[in-house]
């Protein structure tokens, strides 16, 4: 496959293995435009990018993966939940857990090392440990998505890689477009996406 093929392929296997819930698409919508604003908010205030792009966009995309997709046996995908946790290219949920530990860390270790393990001035009052907080934040994103690809680099290859952090950073707007409407089919009573478009 092309980058584009590999991309294309990239997003509807992402959709088909991992989106069933409509609860989870309805807050990957939800994720996605908060991932816009903070995208636009990124130079023009960074501890509000960070803030929004960690606590609101991540919170609710991740909420929506681990409480509210189906965990049981896939009967669309003929796959058990353990085989797309093995295949899954990006973050698994093995692979979040430790990412968000990290994340949910970063405030007590800036808070009891001011500078951050010697990586910053030591921050003055509660406006420079927010801006402090905000950068350590953003990095880790960025270390967060550099790692992964590097690493699919290895076990796949550089152009799987490419298109996975390609798809990352496009994603905010691939949900809107496949999931806007997954809040109307909530409000009608559908939990489950029936999948009417997965390939036989």
């Amino acid at each position: 496959m092309n980058f584009i093929e590999e991309l294309k392929q990239q997003r509807w296997d992402d959709h088909r293995y991992y989106h069933h819930s409509r609860i989870n698409q309805t807050l990957h919508l939800i994720s996605a435009m908060s991932f816009l604003g903070a995208y636009s908010l990124l130079f023009v205030n960074p501890v509000m990018a960070a803030f929004l792009g960690w606590i609101v966009a991540m919170v609710t995309r991740q909420v929506g993966h681990f409480f509210f997709e189906p965990k049981g046996y896939d009967e669309v995908n003929q796959a058990t939940h353990e085989h797309k946790e093995e295949i899954k290219v990006g973050y698994n949920l093995r692979r979040k857990v430790v990412l968000l530990t990290f994340w949910f860390m970063s405030p007590l270790a800036l808070y009891y090392s001011p500078t951050f393990f010697g990586i910053f001035e030591p921050y003055v009052g509660t406006e420079g440990y927010l801006y402090n907080l905000s950068i350590v934040w953003l990095a880790l994103g960025a270390i967060g998505l550099v790692f992964r690809t590097v690493h699919l680099f290895f076990i796949y290859n550089v152009q799987a890689g490419l298109v996975w952090a390609t798809k990352i950073l496009t994603d905010p707007f691939h949900d809107i477009k496949i999931y806007h409407k997954s809040p109307f089919y909530l409000l009608k009573g559908e939990l489950i996406d029936p999948m009417h478009n997965i390939k036989s």
